[in-house]
């Protein structure tokens, strides 16, 4: 992309923080798909079984897994020194 060549080292690291921060939102956000109303604070009493807190624990591991590897890829094509010929 040509206006990513035109920003400084500067404005590329806060570009790569508000991926990250995007992308932060997008893995709390997807797990709680599916699940009914935003519960805050105290509102039953204690269960005898543990809440289902939406996806599985491994599929929430896979979803951040997932969102950190595109976030490193992004941040490594973003901050790479300028002049880079991506041909090689």
């Amino acid at each position: 992309m040509r206006w990513i060549e035109k920003l400084a080292t500067a404005q590329r690291v806060v570009v790569v923080v508000a991926i990250g921060v995007a992308f932060l939102a997008v893995g709390n956000y997807l797990p709680s798909l599916g699940q009914r109303g935003f519960a805050f604070g105290w509102t039953e009493y204690a269960p005898l079984t543990p809440p289902s807190v939406g996806w599985p624990g491994w599929l929430r591991l896979l979803v951040w897994l997932g969102l950190t590897c595109v976030w490193a890829v992004v941040s490594i094509w973003l901050l790479r020194p300028p002049g880079h010929d991506d041909s090689v």
